[in-house]
């Protein structure tokens, strides 16, 4: 699979479960890291996790298995890893803190919803 089909699967398994406040950045031009950096929002820390359990299936169904994962069993901020994909799941709270999407050039912000 390549990178856009791997955003795009990550972004629908966020969607299916109602993630919050879903973004999308291309952030290959900024890191060599990563090329794509999604975050999203869950209401809970059950729906966190939930969002993180449902986007590892849907990458597993097509054979794309995670390379780190962080956080899944407190489900405050959860962390994927796929490489060409970074994904970030967290609570409200934690989101508006960290505001991870200001680290980042905004420039380079696609909304995913």
């Amino acid at each position: 699979m390549n990178e856009v089909e791997l955003k795009n699967t990550v972004v629908d398994a966020l969607e299916d479960i109602k993630g919050i406040d879903i973004l999308a950045l291309d952030v290959g031009h900024l890191t060599d890291v990563t090329d794509h950096l999604i975050i999203a929002s869950g209401a809970s820390n059950r729906q966190v996790k939930a969002l993180a359990d449902s986007v590892l299936m849907k990458c597993k169904e097509k054979n794309e298995r995670a390379i780190g994962i962080e956080g899944l069993d407190q489900g405050e901020w959860v962390l994927l890893d796929y490489g060409v994909v970074v994904v970030h799941i967290m609570l409200p709270d934690t989101r508006e803190f960290y505001d991870l999407e200001r680290l980042w050039d905004m420039a380079a912000t696609n909304r995913a919803s």
